[in-house]
């Protein structure tokens, strides 16, 4: 197990410490969180972890949940979501996030706004200073608005780009059948909260991936003295 993949092994079995029997858990979607689910369903299997729920994020955690046997309820079937756990693509020190290497953001975010809690959970290579410096901001459009869409982002110095498929001809399209743009503004993004509530009335966008004000606690992991270890940072305001 190369080192990165122990970064993300470690902070998933820490995350799953916050788990209570009972609860409706909010299943997120990515490399880390996938093997939160595995962690998770070893919790069920062993009877650690009694009556629990999950509310998928994605197809993938969806799936993978399924083929774990983790009984899973769907997002408009319940009021609120006790905790939800996910991964994230950037942290910055006041814990906004960039979210959607994945193209799943729509339904995180979803998740995210009905979890009484959310807990981020990371390798020590997504935390930054600032955001979008490297990491594009996706951005779900729907598909016979993409271009309107990127001319305006264009206007707000926004580089845009539409995000293309590897192994199919064209573009990535979301579980909702939209299309993404993928966003670098220069110099980074400085007013998370702004660009978020910009981007998101501008005709033809459903949702963008920067989550402002949402999440509660970060774990992180890292290799210190070749041991894998977590820490959870503490919130810079």
């Amino acid at each position: 197990m190369d080192s990165q993949t122990q970064m993300k092994q470690i902070v998933a079995d820490a995350a799953i410490k916050e788990v209570k029997s009972n609860m409706i858990l909010g299943l997120g979607s990515g490399s880390t969180a996938a093997l939160m689910i595995k962690s998770l369903a070893d919790e069920i299997r062993t009877g650690e972890l009694k009556n629990i729920k999950g509310v998928a994020t994605s197809f993938q955690s969806e799936v993978l949940a399924l083929q774990l046997e983790i009984p899973l309820i769907d997002l408009a079937s319940v009021s609120q979501i006790d905790l939800a756990i996910d991964g994230a693509d950037e942290v910055d020190p006041g814990f906004q996030l960039i979210k959607g290497g994945g193209a799943c953001h729509v339904r995180e975010k979803l998740v995210a706004s009905k979890a009484n809690k959310l807990l981020i959970v990371v390798d020590e290579t997504k935390l930054v200073r600032n955001l979008n410096h490297t990491f594009p901001l996706p951005v779900e459009v729907l598909p016979n608005a993409w271009k309107q869409v990127q001319d305006v982002i264009s206007e707000m110095n926004g580089n845009s780009t539409l995000r293309m498929a590897t192994k199919k001809a064209g573009p990535i399209v979301t579980d909702q059948g939209n299309l993404i743009l993928d966003v670098l503004f220069d110099g980074g993004i400085k007013n998370p909260k702004d660009i978020e509530i910009t981007i998101n009335n501008i005709p033809g966008v459903l949702e963008n991936g920067l989550f402002v004000d949402l999440t509660d606690k970060v774990l992180v992991g890292k290799i210190e003295n070749d041991i894998p270890v977590v820490y959870s940072p503490s919130k810079v305001d």
